[in-house]
């Protein structure tokens, strides 16, 4: 009783550490922040961000696509490998053309074992502007004043 007792747990013991070596090695995708907040900026503003990609695996992250959630939210990835801790950088465009709340995301899809579906966000607020981009104030009466 005892022999297969101590046989089933190194059977056990062989497949935790199997599993446990499959999830460090591989490529493996790191981003700096999951989330970028522009806050509140202003209709016209630039609306680049950027997100840093760092490798932590121990083989090259192929980054295959980015894909924004609508035709607002333009990102740009580098389809190079990244080899074992080096980086890249995701850069993202939102139009700011669009005034209101900015909520908005981007999938990235790449070879890392620990997610090969990343999802990264944007968000903020786009106040209305005149021309120039700045601001509209608006008056006690709710009437806009341009300065």
């Amino acid at each position: 009783m005892k022999k297969v007792l101590y046989t089933l747990l190194f059977i056990a013991g062989l497949g935790f550490s199997a599993s446990a070596q499959n999830a460090t090695t591989g490529a493996m995708i790191t981003l700096d922040k999951d989330v970028h907040d522009y806050g509140t900026i202003s209709q016209g503003a630039d609306g680049s961000c950027e997100f840093k990609v760092t490798n932590t695996g121990t083989e090259a992250l192929t980054i295959t696509s980015c894909k924004g959630s609508c035709g607002c939210t333009v990102p740009k990835c580098d389809k190079a490998p990244v080899n074992p801790g080096a980086s890249s950088t995701i850069s993202v465009k939102y139009d700011t053309k669009r005034v209101g709340p900015i909520n908005k995301s981007v999938t990235i899809s790449s070879n890392a074992a620990n997610e090969p579906t990343k999802v990264i966000r944007i968000k903020g607020k786009v106040e209305a502007g005149d021309a120039t981009g700045a601001p509209i104030k608006e008056t006690p009466g709710g009437a806009p004043v341009n300065n």
